[in-house]
């Protein structure tokens, strides 16, 4: 044992850093083929166009403005109804619920986060675009309140399991504390176990935002694939996402719609990025007024 622990002590550092590794390779390689369009379309044009154009025999337009904008609009949509919901459900389970119910429900949100992105997509398409329809008097069922009603029930096991665990974290002196000073539950909750669990609740909510934005496949089935500047949550729109996946394939490899694709990848990371860097500081802040 003395002479494997080397190895081994190799072999669990290799495995620390293999994430990192595997992160910087994918953003190398997407950086390698997408900046080469810098260099073959305006960078203006790009991000301030609503025009999406790849394959025009007149002039091919690159703009990602009206993807950026179905992308958000779904997202927000998505977290304004997944966020309460998935919130509210944390807390009940971590607090109100029975110990039978409490294994219960955890088996039922693990199943849906079981799920496959693709049956999402049918669900969407084949049950929740007819009663969009019927209920609204919609001209077609798949637009941005579809693709956000799915992403919504999506990202709702996410937020639940991290915020429980968030809920769940906050030591039991502090809700007995509470309840000597004559609280009840809500205000415990309300009072108490929130604001010692913001940095949790805060990572369920931007877990739940990640998977909206990085979702592909429910939205290319759910949101219309329509080009265009949403001004109601009852228009068709397309996704970043979807536009790689609809069009990666029937690009050429190496030409300038190949490597624009590529080019919206490093957009989507910046997002993540950015994203995951707001979290980090607000993290940081709560947890630099905790100690002060």
């Amino acid at each position: 044992m003395d002479r494997a622990e080397p190895v081994i002590e190799l072999i669990i550092r290799l495995c620390g850093w293999s994430a990192i590794i595997f992160v910087l390779a994918i953003f190398i390689f997407v950086l390698k083929e997408g900046v080469g369009a810098l260099s073959q379309i305006s960078l203006k044009e790009f991000l301030t166009s609503p025009n999406w154009r790849p394959t025009s025999m007149v002039r091919e337009q690159y703009g990602i403005l009206a993807l950026m904008a179905g992308t958000l609009s779904v997202t927000l949509l998505a977290m304004l109804l997944a966020v309460p919901i998935g919130l509210g459900a944390a807390v009940y389970i971590s607090e109100f619920s029975s110990p039978r119910i409490k294994e219960t429900l955890k088996v039922i949100i693990e199943l849906l986060a079981a799920i496959p992105s693709v049956v999402w997509g049918f669900i969407g398409y084949m049950v929740v675009g007819p009663i969009i329809i019927k209920l609204t008097g919609a001209p077609v069922g798949v637009n941005v309140l579809n693709g956000g009603i799915i992403l919504a029930l999506m990202s709702v096991p996410v937020i639940v399991s991290v915020g429980e665990d968030a809920l769940r974290a906050v030591p039991d002196s502090y809700r007995e504390a509470a309840q000597a000073l004559g609280a009840n539950k809500w205000e415990t909750v309300y009072r108490v176990l929130f604001p010692a669990a913001k940095s949790g609740l805060l990572a369920a909510v931007l877990l739940g935002v990640g998977r909206s934005i990085g979702e592909t496949m429910a939205v290319l089935m759910c949101t219309g694939h329509a080009v265009q500047m949403p001004t109601s949550v009852l228009d068709p729109v397309r996704t970043l996402t979807a536009t790689i996946a609809a069009e990666l394939g029937e690009a050429v490899r190496g030409d300038t719609h190949y490597r624009v694709l590529f080019l919206i990848g490093i957009v989507l990371f910046v997002f993540a990025f950015v994203v995951n860097l707001t979290a980090d500081l607000i993290v940081k802040g709560i947890r630099g007024q905790r100690n002060d």
